[in-house]
């Protein structure tokens, strides 16, 4: 996507932004399976992954959430993990809430 990586302003149709999003959440859902974070991408999608305590009622209690854009600069590896939480780009509530380790998950964004 050249509009990741600033070689084009122009914004993606909202139907391959959604199939992007949804793609690479589902990727991680595969990388870390389980239900101990939720992943929140809105309005596209929010998954449940890493192992660990499953939770089932009311606000889960480790929380991932964040724009469209900033997921897929995460997921390919065009944003590290710690600059988007710093700079709140990342909403990131939780003790297990962090996905440094399974980031990116899509590689060789620029070529």
């Amino acid at each position: 996507m050249p509009w990741l990586t600033g070689e084009t302003d122009q914004t993606p149709a909202r139907p391959v932004l959604a199939t992007a999003v949804r793609a690479s959440l589902r990727t991680l859902e595969q990388i870390a399976p389980g239900h101990t974070v939720e992943v929140r991408v809105p309005p596209f999608a929010a998954i449940q992954c890493i192992p660990g305590p499953r939770h089932t009622r009311g606000t889960p209690p480790n929380v991932i959430e964040t724009d469209p854009r900033t997921w897929l600069e995460l997921a390919t590896g065009l944003l590290a993990w710690t600059d988007g939480v710093e700079s709140t780009k990342v909403s990131a509530s939780g003790t297990r809430a962090d996905l440094s380790g399974l980031l990116p998950i899509v590689r060789n964004v620029r070529q």
